[in-house]
């Protein structure tokens, strides 16, 4: 399929035509999980190695729960195991077996990255030759279209700059559903296609069915079909061209991968909240996704996003199928990347991450709030995989994947339970009288209580376990001269590195909450829904504040009138729980607010990269503002005549298929005297509906 080349748009004005090459279809297969597992195209020389290494993580896992169990119970056993305690025992081995988990997947990380030595890649160093076809797939929902093709723009200039470009074909795949954004979509995207003369294409939904899944869906089997590799970004998605390029080569030199996946860096955070998870993300990051690459070898895992994919591969093996039942847990999967990922390797296809790659970027939420509501419709998505684990003939690898993604939310609840059972055990020994001399012949009581000293040397180990991975990748960066001075020193870095601690331990127990609230929700029937992200400043108003961080400021007082009750000392031990949550709106507020300055600073921000340093100049450079849909095609004919040009051919009445939203809309603009009453009196919906129409459309825009 190399040889092919994509379809061109006629020649003339890029205002008069759909600005789409001529379809390609590739058909999907029909999703099934109750397949059975395929050979694998993969070389057998890597499993002794990739089992030898899994057995590593394993073992340590399991010696460091069992160590940590057998010392927890010797903190619980004097004077017996009561229900209780036996209870906090088995939560804690089972949060502990999570902690130790991460804990042998980022030591292994650190010795590898160790052992590593970075290969340089800057201008002069040369690309290797490729020879495929890429699309380069851009999926977008109600997002900034100007920063949106600011970062566009970026990508294909650096793109360009080697040479490669003719390889590579661009689309933007809107589902947006907000009116406004949509006109301002298709008036940005047409001044960029006029710019940079290049193979833009661009599609838009009118229904956006299984949402970014379906969105990816949709182009394979409409335009997949002349592609040999796809490379999905998200809407904050940035890659250089040399990335791209690199991308391209690893998945051609290696015919039995179906994906590589990169390691995206966070950028252009502002808010205290966002640099923070920007400089853990930079400082730790690379250290955690070295171990888990170590030993994930061929059976990786898939974020979404910024990673290469072998399209006929994806589309033979990785359609999904609806879950049975009612939503939350039925309907379309929300975290389709982990269940695409696993049913390719079930085809026999590699999942493959190269953390050491560079180049690759994204954003974050810029506040607590914003990443919690992010993090809700990944619960339920993680959640919905429990359906998903039992599907015949995945690699067990991708089972734990699974496994992993439900365990990530299902600890919140774990730990806060934890902590009551253990004020529990706290209260009955405060308030209920011990029996000291139980039934039958005794010589020495029998005394309710725990090792003091032994609880807090558990206590202590398990932090250990906790924090000793940050301060590893504080080793690796001073061991790097070049690593060290980007981040602005060794001290700098070390200050930075405690900050975050103490940011991160302060907001800790309000995610715990939320977290917890979303399981409870989920199990309960609520649906999550799919909420545009906000990718601008965090700044939360007051009231949003009191609501939101309400639930979790009573928590605090309930935690911190309870242990009070017992003593001052249980008080004091769970202090840094309770001031989390008492001062869950201070932090919301603190956190959300923009900040500069060099404690939280990395490499990306001391030395942009060019294409990040070019995103941001032509963002900043955009016209940042949106006009209502109509009056922007009424004021502007050349996009007037663009967008109705990159609607879909009408299709035929049906009773069965009857827009309510358009039938209302028409019925009020027949009803309205001028344009302005109509454009005044259509709700967001009907506007949309009349975008969709080009007739009712034009009946709109006649008004006087």
């Amino acid at each position: 399929m190399g040889t092919l080349t994509a379809p061109q748009p006629m020649a003339g004005d890029v205002a008069t035509q759909r600005l789409l090459p001529r379809e390609a279809p590739l058909p999907m297969a029909a999703g099934d999980l109750g397949k059975s597992r395929i050979p694998d195209r993969l070389p057998a020389a890597a499993v002794p190695a990739l089992a030898w290494r899994r057995g590593v993580i394993l073992v340590s896992t399991a010696a460091l729960t069992g160590a940590g169990g057998y010392e927890m119970y010797r903190v619980l056993q004097v004077g017996g195991v009561t229900i209780l305690e036996a209870m906090v025992l088995a939560l804690f081995l089972v949060l502990l077996a999570w902690v130790a988990f991460s804990f042998a997947s980022a030591l292994a990380g650190f010795f590898v990255l160790l052992a590593h030595r970075p290969d340089g890649d800057g201008p002069a160093t040369e690309l290797p030759a490729v020879a495929s076809r890429t699309a380069m797939l851009l999926p977008t929902y109600n997002e900034d279209p100007h920063r949106l093709t600011a970062r566009l723009r970026a990508m294909i200039e650096s793109l360009e700059a080697t040479s490669h470009q003719k390889l590579f074909d661009w689309y933007v795949l809107s589902d947006s559903t907000d009116p406004d954004i949509w006109v301002a979509e298709e008036k940005a995207l047409l001044a960029l296609r006029q710019a940079v003369g290049t193979r833009l294409y661009y599609r838009h939904r009118a229904d956006n069915t299984a949402r970014k899944a379906g969105n990816i869906s949709d182009w394979i089997t409409r335009f997949g079909g002349i592609y040999d590799f796809m490379i999905v970004l998200d809407a904050d998605s940035l890659m250089s061209g040399r990335t791209i390029v690199r991308l391209v080569h690893a998945i051609e030199s290696n015919p039995s991968a179906g994906l590589v996946q990169t390691l995206p860096m966070v950028v252009n955070a502002r808010s205290l909240f966002s640099r923070v998870q920007q400089f853990a993300g930079r400082l730790y990051g690379p250290m955690i996704a070295a171990g888990v690459a170590w030993w994930h070898g061929s059976e990786g895992n898939y974020w979404g996003h910024n990673a290469i994919i072998r399209v006929k591969a994806f589309a033979e093996s990785a359609a999904l199928p609806q879950l049975r039942g009612r939503k939350p847990f039925g309907g379309h999967i929300l975290s389709h990347d982990f269940v695409e990922a696993a049913l390719m390797r079930r085809a026999g296809w590699g999942i493959y991450m190269l953390p050491t790659l560079g180049g690759s970027y994204e954003e974050v939420p810029p506040s607590l709030l914003d990443f919690a509501a992010r993090d809700r419709r990944w619960c339920q998505g993680n959640l919905q995989h429990l359906a998903v684990v039992p599907a015949r003939g995945l690699h067990w690898v991708s089972r734990l994947h699974f496994m992993v993604g439900i365990g990530a939310y299902l600890t919140a609840p774990l730990w806060l339970l934890f902590l009551l059972l253990g004020m529990l055990i706290s209260l009955q020994a405060r308030f209920v009288r011990p029996e000291y001399f139980p039934k039958g012949f005794s010589l020495f009581p029998t005394w309710p209580a725990q090792d003091p000293v032994l609880a807090i040397w558990v206590f202590v180990a398990t932090m250990g376990l906790l924090l000793l991975p940050k301060l590893l990748s504080l080793i690796l960066l001073c061991v790097r001269g070049s690593a060290r001075r980007q981040f602005g020193g060794a001290l700098r870095a070390l200050a930075g590195l405690f900050a975050e601690i103490i940011v991160s331990a302060l907001m800790a127990p309000v995610m715990m909450i939320f977290q917890s609230i979303a399981v409870v929700e989920i199990l309960a029937g609520r649906d999550a829904g799919w909420q545009t992200q906000r990718r601008d400043d965090g700044t939360v108003e007051r009231r949003e504040l009191y609501r939101k961080y309400g639930v979790p400021t009573l928590c605090g007082v309930a935690m911190a009138a309870s242990a009070y009750a017992v003593s001052l000392p249980l008080l004091l031990w769970m202090s840094p729980v309770i001031v989390g949550l008492l001062f869950a709106v201070p932090i919301g507020a603190l956190t959300s607010q923009p900040i500069s300055g060099n404690l939280f600073v990395t490499p990306e921000e001391r030395e942009p990269p060019p294409i990040l340093r070019r995103a941001n100049e032509l963002s900043a450079s955009a016209d940042a503002g949106i006009k209502p849909a109509l009056v922007e095609l009424r004021e502007d004919p050349a996009l007037l005549t663009f967008h109705l040009a990159q609607l879909p051919p009408p299709r035929a009445a049906r009773p069965d298929k009857v827009d309510p939203n358009l039938a209302v809309g028409r019925a009020r603009v027949d009803a309205s005297d001028t344009f302005e009453e109509a454009a005044e009196h259509l709700s967001s919906r009907e506007v949309f509906s009349i975008l969709n129409d080009g007739s009712a459309l034009s009946t709109v825009l006649k008004k006087r």
